[in-house]
């Protein structure tokens, strides 16, 4: 393709990214694969579970941001200025806003346990919470023992294609908080001036985050963002070979995903897209409508005929509401894995009466 021909806009060779995942959110494909399920060890990027968690809490109204937790005097001895840190003090009591800013931001591993600490009432509870969160998101090849990523043997692992289901969650579900938190060039706490080390903020366009990993053990890896219009692409790699590789990797690997394919709109957003039949409902059938302009992406210069099916456990079972999600428009691009785009139901359908249910079962016997 013309576009790999820009230097800047290649993708990422094995022997410097060995693990690779490049996703576009916005339509459900994925753009490249390489290794996306194999298990790894994710060093800080661990710490994009406690923000999401941290943001979910938020949201549940059980965590504040304009709470305040102490640094207990154990803590301190055992986390001051042990990796990336914050440098707090016991005497300095701390929001949980700039808690969480100084993890997306400097990657705190003190302020890590801090939050989980302050939180959850412990270290093995807010982990606990982690991978609760992690099953609901469907990470099944997750394992969290650490709020920070700090090397603990392998207990802490997870794979390219489940951090994607993170990220995406993260942005998805928050993405007021998202925008508050993540993504800042740098974090000036107690007269301290860090920069944020992520390769991409400031170097590459719509770049937003989310975090960036690195021990002996785990080598050098990036979950990463950048939004353009309204496509937004995550990266992973994974084990890079070097730091220097791993950010002029991250930053052509996200530069080939927005250049190297022709994006088709096939739907508008609200736009009816099919039907699905309904089980013991008011009505027999479903309006199935999108909840955003549904595009594709398609290899430049190459024709390519696309295929579209609606696949749902059917019939659907009522009651259900208006724009629950009840189905799924499966995309085929040839020689790409299919887009798979949520589709929402158009009107509510309440459970039908017994006579009612009795005549829908006799009408669809006989049709």
């Amino acid at each position: 393709m013309a576009a790999q021909k820009n230097p800047a806009a290649v993708l990422p060779p094995e022997d410097q990214a060995p693990i690779a995942l490049l996703v576009d959110i916005s339509s459900g494909q994925i753009l490249h694969e390489r290794n996306a399920d194999r298990r790894f060890v994710p060093a800080s990027i661990t710490k994009a579970m406690t923000i999401f968690l941290a943001f979910e809490l938020m949201e549940e109204g059980r965590l504040d941001p304009r709470q305040t937790f102490s640094v207990r005097p154990e803590t301190w001895r055992e986390w001051n200025g042990k990796g990336s840190t914050m440098w707090i003090a016991p005497e300095n009591p701390v929001r949980v806003a700039d808690l969480l800013t100084g993890i997306a931001t400097v990657s705190a591993n003190d302020a890590s346990i801090v939050l989980a600490e302050g939180a959850a009432g412990s270290v093995a509870a807010w982990t606990e919470l982690m991978n609760a969160k992690a099953r609901e998101l469907g990470m099944t090849n997750s394992h969290f023992a650490t709020p920070n990523g700090w090397p603990d043997e392998g207990r802490t692992f997870t794979t390219a294609r489940d951090l994607v289901r993170l990220a995406e969650a993260m942005v998805a579900r928050h993405p007021k908080k998202f925008a508050q938190y993540v993504g800042r060039p740098e974090f000036l706490w107690n007269g301290i001036s860090q920069p944020n080390h992520d390769p991409m903020i400031g170097r590459v366009k719509g770049a937003d985050g989310i975090k960036t990993g690195f021990t002996n053990e785990a080598g050098h890896g990036f979950l990463g963002t950048a939004r353009r219009g309204n496509q937004r692409l995550v990266m992973v790699l994974a084990a890079a070979d070097g730091y220097g590789s791993r950010a002029r990797n991250s930053r052509s690997y996200i530069e080939w995903g927005f250049s190297a394919f022709e994006r088709r709109r096939l739907f508008a957003q609200g736009q009816q897209v099919g039907f699905a039949r309904v089980q013991d409902g008011s009505a027999r059938s479903i309006a199935l409508v999108t909840d955003r302009p549904v595009y594709v992406n398609v290899p430049q210069r190459r024709s390519a005929e696309l295929a579209m099916a609606i696949r749902y456990d059917g019939p659907l079972r009522a009651p259900f509401e208006a724009g629950d999600r009840v189905a799924i428009l499966e995309v085929t691009v040839p020689g790409m894995e299919p887009a798979r785009i949520p589709l929402m139901a158009r009107h509510s359908i309440e459970r039908a009466g017994p006579f009612a249910r009795l005549w829908n079962g006799i009408a669809e016997w006989f049709s």
